[in-house]
């Protein structure tokens, strides 16, 4: 975490399935770490998602399996 970054309290109802499944595929210790782990998945993937679209709609991407052999 970074060292500007403010923590806060939250009080949350979550399903504990839910954090038990989580905490199991990331390999994390507490249910703290495994809930920010999420979010930081979460937004990481819209990131990838978001320079995807901008390189797909730049036209330097091909399409290796349009092409004729």
């Amino acid at each position: 975490m970074p060292r500007d970054t403010k923590v806060v309290r939250k009080n949350m109802r979550l399903r504990q399935d839910l954090i038990d499944r989580a905490r199991r595929v990331l390999g994390t210790k507490t249910e703290t770490e495994t809930v920010e782990q999420a979010l930081e998945l979460v937004t990481f993937r819209k990131e990838v998602a978001e320079g995807i679209r901008r390189i797909a709609g730049s036209g330097s991407l091909r399409d290796i399996y349009a092409e004729e052999a």
